[in-house]
């Protein structure tokens, strides 16, 4: 199995320009904030998540690209069962399904066990199905 490595460090790329769009105050990111219980006025948590925000996006960076190869592992395997599909079609069904068969059962968790409100949840998995299928449609397209 050869993965294109060069198209799955632009996946994760694109992922995290996208979550850095997704949650900014001007799209989600102020209720994201304050459905977490943060008040994005409130300084000393705000100094606090800027402490971290280096290692948290060095983190993030890192899964992002572990995502995007795994992915890629599995729009490698679709494509071989299906080789007369569409590379853009196998790419952002394998982003789906996986998104509906990882992403949302892991994500109940949160509001299962953890108390986060619904509305929290459907924020970030969305998030994740458009980061997924950006990445999907990157490696599925780029062979």
């Amino acid at each position: 199995m050869e993965i294109n490595i060069l198209a799955v460090l632009v996946a994760a790329i694109i992922a995290n320009i996208l979550g850095g769009i997704w949650y900014s105050p001007r799209v989600f990111g102020t209720t994201w904030m304050k459905l977490l219980g943060w008040d994005p006025h409130n300084q000393a948590q705000m100094a606090q998540m800027k402490k971290n925000a280096g290692k948290s996006y060095t983190i993030n960076a890192f899964a992002s690209i572990v995502l995007a190869y795994v992915l890629a592992h599995f729009i490698i395997t679709s494509r071989s069962a299906a080789p007369d599909t569409s590379p853009l079609f196998i790419g952002i069904e394998t982003a789906v399904w996986s998104w509906l068969g990882f992403v949302v059962p892991v994500s109940l968790g949160s509001v299962l066990w953890e108390g986060k409100p619904w509305k929290l949840f459907f924020l970030n998995t969305m998030y994740y199905l458009v980061s997924l299928v950006s990445m999907g449609l990157i490696l599925g397209i780029w062979q």
